[in-house]
């Protein structure tokens, strides 16, 4: 798994930041509670706060990411889940997402996103496993009559802590391999910036081997021979396309979650958006926050717990009979979650 090279201090006690925001996040945020309570004594006890972001918030009160949520969850909280933020295609005054605003309050450089299969036979590996590290980074956007342009800001220090965190748990996996996705034959100067700046900490890490792939050419080998990519480490762009076009490998974008990271804090956040078309039918698939879920018991020291929910969700999804249509199924969020309660 991806979890061991997060590690962090074990702890009686786990507050967690709720923030379920807009559309569906408002329906998989209390499933990813109820499967935390589940864990018992399994996990350190957990203590929930609710908060409050979004864009459907700032259409109420004209701000989408309050101070107060900003105070709480850097102040009074050990973790955060972050359901869904809706992104409105056309321009909106005054309103810029929370989530990235959030990543930039919280220092959150890292965007990790496991891509794991689920093997018809238990015994068995899965043929998609994987984990998509993505680079946080700025963009900033103008417009002149019929011109615009965006900026993308890639620096060494971005590289580097991304390259060195990817490289780290590339070292903690047993094929200790790591593929560099860039597009310097292009952008050459902010690609290659990435590229070098990230091979450079190979140096420390002298037993990951270290490949690189055009992203362009890396998609087309994820969909032909997606058991080749152990760990992959991508600017934000690039990272964002691979890890949706690994998820249709797996099955659905409901079984991909994403984790924002930095030293000690940790805030889980499903890869899916808001999901305004079927907002209240009840059919998001949450497996994905309950792999957050069990990522947060695995770093804070509670690996039975993150074991146990691990192997619930496996479960779930093998046996086939308990599904949202995403997967195939018939079933509603909540129906799902009772399964997955009773395996535990």
């Amino acid at each position: 798994m991806f979890r061991r090279g997060l590690t962090t201090t074990a702890r009686q006690t786990l507050k967690i930041g709720l923030i379920p925001a807009d559309g569906i996040g408002r329906e998989v945020i209390p499933a990813a509670k109820a499967a935390i309570e589940a864990l018992g004594s399994d996990i350190p006890k957990p203590e929930f706060v609710e908060l409050l972001a979004g864009f459907e918030y700032f259409t109420r009160t004209g701000v989408a990411l309050p101070h107060d949520t900003v105070d709480a969850l850097k102040n009074d909280c050990d973790a955060a889940l972050f359901g869904s933020v809706s992104s409105p295609s056309k321009r909106v005054a005054g309103y810029s997402s929370p989530i990235v605003a959030l990543r930039k309050e919280l220092d959150l450089y890292a965007n990790i996103r496991p891509v794991i299969g689920v093997a018809s036979d238990p015994a068995k590996k899965p043929n998609v496993d994987l984990v998509v590290y993505v680079k946080q980074e700025e963009i900033k956007s103008t417009e002149s009559g019929r011109e615009a342009r965006a900026t993308r800001l890639i620096t060494e220090r971005a590289s580097s802590r991304i390259g060195r965190i990817a490289h780290k748990i590339a070292n903690e996996r047993s094929r200790k391999h790591l593929t560099i996705i860039h597009k310097s034959n292009v952008l050459s100067v902010t690609d290659g910036l990435f590229r070098e700046t990230v091979r450079r900490q190979s140096a420390d890490f002298p037993d990951v081997v270290v490949a690189e792939q055009l992203v362009d050419s890396a998609v087309y080998r994820l969909f032909r021979e997606p058991q080749i990519y152990d760990v992959m480490v991508a600017p934000n762009l690039y990272g964002d396309i691979i890890s949706d076009a690994a998820a249709a490998l797996v099955g659905s974008l409901g079984l991909v979650p994403s984790c924002q990271c930095r030293r000690q804090f940790f805030m889980g956040e499903p890869v899916h958006g808001s999901a305004p078309d079927i907002v209240g039918q009840n059919y998001r698939e949450p497996s994905s926050v309950y792999s957050i879920c069990g990522t947060y018991a695995e770093v804070y020291g509670a690996c039975e717990g993150a074991n146990r929910l691990d192997a619930a969700v496996d479960q779930v999804i093998r046996e086939g009979t308990v599904l949202t249509p995403d997967l195939g199924g018939r079933n509603k969020t909540n129906e799902v979650l009772d399964e997955v309660l009773k395996k535990l």
